[in-house]
Formats: C-alpha cells, structure tokens, sequence
C-alpha cells in the first residue's frame, strides 16, 4: 500500500514538472514574439504569434514547410541521379555497339582484300616457287658429292667451310643419301655460317658476283632435303 502512494507521488510531481515546463516554454515564446495586437489594422502585426498556441503552430508549420523543402529537395536530387545513370548506361551501351560494328567492318575489309583462303595445293606451289632452286650435277655430283664452287666463294677466307662441307657431301654420298638428323643439322649449320661470313665481305665484290654466290649456297642448303639420287 505504502509502495503504490510513493508511486502516484512520483508520477504526479512529474506530471507537474512538465506542465510547469511546457507553461514556461509557451510564456517565453510568448514574449519573445508578440504580446498583444497591433500595427496590422486590427489584426496582429509584423507576423508575429499573441498567444502561446499560436506561436507553437507557427513552429510547426515551419517543421512541417521546412520538411517538405528537403524532402523536394531529395526527390529531385534522386531524379537528377536516376537521370545521369540511365545516360550513362546508354552511352556506354552505344560505345560498346559502336566498337563491335567497327571491328566487324574492319574484318568484313580484310576479307574482302586478301580474297579466298589459300588451298592445300597452292600452299604447296608456292613453296616451291620461293625455295632455291635446285644445283645440277656439275654443280653437285650426286654419286661423289664434290662440290663445284663459284670462283668468289673459292678465296681462301671460305677454305674451313669448303673443307667441312667437302667432308660432309662426300659422307652422304657414300652412304646412298642416308644420313642422321645429326649429320642433317651439322651440314645445315656449316652452310649458315657460310653465308654469315660472305655477308661480311658483302662490300668487296660486284653485285653479280656475290648475288651468284649467295644463290648457290641457299640452293646448297636446299638440296639436303632430297635424296642424292
């Protein structure tokens, strides 16, 4: 019993509080903007509020329009963005058409210009139109490999490689052109460094001279792929 009347007290002194609050609130409002009538013409003047509700509406009414404002604001705002994103997208949607099509034209192009693809047979005419053509016995004996050299190619700068090539020709020869993809390699390597040394004198000999000279040792290379016979 002696509980309950504590808590009745309790919420009857903050009840009072409150109202005690809310009365002091609504009375300095009430000084601050407008005690009593005047300058508008028998009505209250300047906009300001003569009671203590009517400055608590005007308040509110300035929550509620500033509210409003912001929440414009933000509609509007959001709009913008709405707007600048769906832009975007199709920008970059007409970026990525754009780049598709071109590429598309520029292989349609390069079709058309380089013609129809090139068959199995006129790869293989090809090749043999832009290999060496090939040396004739007096050139290469095939049953000896001796080996017939231009006169450029017999100075005596070229003697270790005439040498090593004499020695390996003659070596295939014997064996009926039966060689080990060794040997293969050797006589292809002798034969580049051949024409690497030639290309090094380039400047001592007449053009005729050395273009006879390069030929021969490409065709020379070239003939390791056939059989001797």
């Amino acid at each position: 019993m002696a509980l309950s009347v504590l808590r009745r007290c309790r919420w009857a002194l903050a009840v009072a509080i409150c109202t005690l609050w809310a009365s002091a609130w609504a009375s300095a409002v009430f000084a601050q903007y407008g005690g009593g009538w005047g300058g508008g013409r028998g009505g209250m003047g300047g906009g300001y509020a003569s009671t203590a509700q009517q400055a608590a509406d005007y308040g509110m009414s300035a929550v509620v329009r500033a509210q409003g404002y912001a929440n414009l604001q933000n509609s509007q705002a959001a709009k913008n963005w709405e707007a600048a994103k769906t832009t975007e997208i199709q920008n970059r949607k007409l970026w990525t058409e754009t780049y598709f099509d071109m590429r598309k034209t520029n292989k349609a192009s390069r079709a058309a210009e380089a013609g129809p693809p090139v068959t199995h047979d006129q790869a293989i005419a090809m090749a043999k139109m832009a290999a060496p053509p090939r040396l004739g016995s007096t050139q290469l004996d095939p049953s000896t490999g001796h080996i017939n050299y231009p006169m450029l190619l017999l100075s005596a700068v070229y003697e270790p490689y005439r040498t090593q090539l004499d020695d390996l020709f003659a070596q295939r020869s014997a064996s009926g052109g039966s060689i080990q993809y060794e040997q293969y390699q050797e006589m292809q390597s002798t034969v580049k460094k051949f024409v690497e040394v030639l290309k090094s004198h380039v400047k001592e000999y007449a053009a005729g001279d050395y273009g006879q000279a390069r030929s021969f040792l490409d065709s020379l290379g070239h003939e390791l792929r056939f059989p001797t016979s």
